[in-house]
């Protein structure tokens, strides 16, 4: 493994970083809003051993990327990208310790929106930018973004978005070259982030608010400037916008390049996945209203208006609250516990198994239930009327094990730490879903400040293996993957 040809690469996320910071230093010496130091220090910090990182390793930037070293990159890039993300936290004294700091920074960059501050309205609006920014740039991948913007990193890149984006993305490649999908899906985010704050603008946000739930509703983050979330603003057509646009972020932007740029809107409403994802929202949505229409006194407006946003900010695992959701009726509550295990579509910025994991598994379930009775029959397992091969049902299946294995012990291990079996459990699915809030002393309205050190760690994770989708991260604790040869 040539551990050079990664440290090259991983001084461009360093610089990257560092770059992304002069956007909320500028903020902060354009209002005079504070924090100013903390991102000056921070950028140059990243600036310089980006730089020197770089120069030392200059004779491997034409080494072609293994899987191995693609896989190390990749996992690498995201703990080294919220390692220097978390300097403004720290150094502006946002938090109060670097672990804290880093959790923020995991939470943001992952898109989980799992927050340890207990007052966000307190804080600088440059830090509050910095943390819509870290969640903008996760949503559609950090290595994708640097796979479309520089040439170089086409030398394995095809390896790289394997490893940021494992799983089930069974279907044709958008375009003959990977570094001009990149290109297309980025375009398409930036397009959609657009229209959201031009939209929001007009339903009445400020712009510093509009900018702020505009970064964090398209990567489906979370990250609002406000200690109620969307819930402050107490705007209807501020929250029809923001589903809209959390739906929209839940599906698979693959479909929307079709969509858009192939002029086929055939591809989207015959995609499997896509009609099975808005059956679910819609179902799931309808039951929740009435479950709330009947069980809290509500009007049909209001169950209608809490029960939908709800659905679609928990299910794209965007996880903002438009109402305090912990007070809801325990039906409704397992509602959404289900749904932070499904999450999005694959392909989307959404995190969780995906709905066509959920699919695919719901089909294996049936064959092996026809099998019982009838063990010569031979079903595949079809996706749109193309089987699946066997080595894709097969790692979907071992996906969704490890998945549950990560549930289970990350909540044996909250539970002994001493969290309350509702908070335990819901900490860990929503961390590993990437959704952020959770129930109890998680809720819509609280914050994981109170965790201790090793429940934090153990969040950050499950946060960054749920990113990950479990493969990535866990195979770099095996033994044999470090073996060199």
């Amino acid at each position: 493994m040539k551990l050079k040809v990664v440290l090259h690469y991983l001084s461009l996320i360093v610089i990257g970083v560092g770059i992304a910071m002069l956007i909320p230093l500028l903020y902060s010496l354009i209002t005079g809003s504070g924090g100013a130091v903390a991102f000056i220090s921070s950028a140059v910090f990243c600036l310089m051993i980006g730089g020197l990182t770089r120069f030392l390793t200059a004779s491997e930037k034409k080494q072609k990327l293994s899987i191995r070293e693609a896989i190390l990159l990749v996992a690498g890039g995201w703990i080294i990208a919220s390692a220097v993300g978390s300097l403004p936290y720290y150094l502006s004294g946002a938090v109060p310790s670097y672990v804290d700091a880093y959790f923020e920074a995991m939470s943001g960059f992952t898109t989980t929106g799992a927050t340890i501050f207990t007052s966000i309205e307190t804080q600088y609006q440059g830090i509050l930018l910095w943390r819509s920014i870290t969640q903008w740039l996760g949503g559609m991948g950090i290595i994708m973004l640097f796979v479309a913007l520089f040439p170089v990193l086409g030398l394995g890149s095809a390896h790289l978005i394997e490893a940021e984006m494992p799983g089930s993305q069974h279907g044709e490649r958008l375009t003959a070259r990977i570094r001009d999908s990149a290109k297309v899906l980025w375009l398409i985010y930036l397009g959609m982030t657009i229209v959201q704050y031009i939209l929001l603008r007009f339903a009445g946000l400020m712009p510093f608010d509009a900018a702020n739930i505009t970064l964090t509703t398209m990567p489906t983050g979370g990250f609002a400037p406000t200690d109620l979330s969307i819930a402050s603003y107490n705007n209807v057509w501020v929250e029809a916008i923001v589903t809209v646009f959390m739906v929209l972020a839940g599906v698979n932007f693959g479909l929307y390049y079709f969509l858009f740029f192939k002029r086929q809107p055939k591809r989207l409403f015959k995609n499997a996945e896509f009609r099975v994802y808005i059956a679910i929202l819609f179902l799931s949505g309808t039951i929740i209203s009435l479950n709330l229409l009947g069980q809290m006194g509500l009007s049909p407006g209001e169950a209608f208006r809490y029960g939908t946003f709800q659905i679609a900010s928990i299910m794209t695992t965007t996880g903002y609250a438009s109402t305090d959701f912990n007070l809801w009726p325990t039906f409704s509550k397992a509602i959404l516990l289900v749904l932070m295990v499904i999450g999005g579509c694959a392909g989307s910025t959404g995190g969780a198994l995906k709905v066509i994991r959920i699919v695919v598994l719901s089909k294996y379930i049936y064959r092996r239930l026809l099998m019982v009775f009838k063990p010569n029959t031979v079903i595949p397992i079809k996706v749109e009327e193309n089987p699946l091969p066997d080595n894709i049902v097969s790692r979907i299946i071992s996906l969704a094990l490890l998945y549950i294995v990560l549930i289970a012990a990350g909540f044996m291990v909250m539970s002994a730490i001493g969290l309350e079996p509702v908070t335990a459990i819901s900490s860990v699915v929503a961390c590993i879903g990437n959704v952020g809030p959770g129930f109890g002393m998680v809720g819509a309205v609280e914050n994981y400040a109170f965790i201790p050190f090793a429940g934090k760690a153990v969040l950050i994770l499950l946060m960054l293996a749920g990113r990950l989708e479990v493969f990535t991260i866990l195979v770099l604790f095996m033994p044999s993957f470090w073996r060199w040869r």
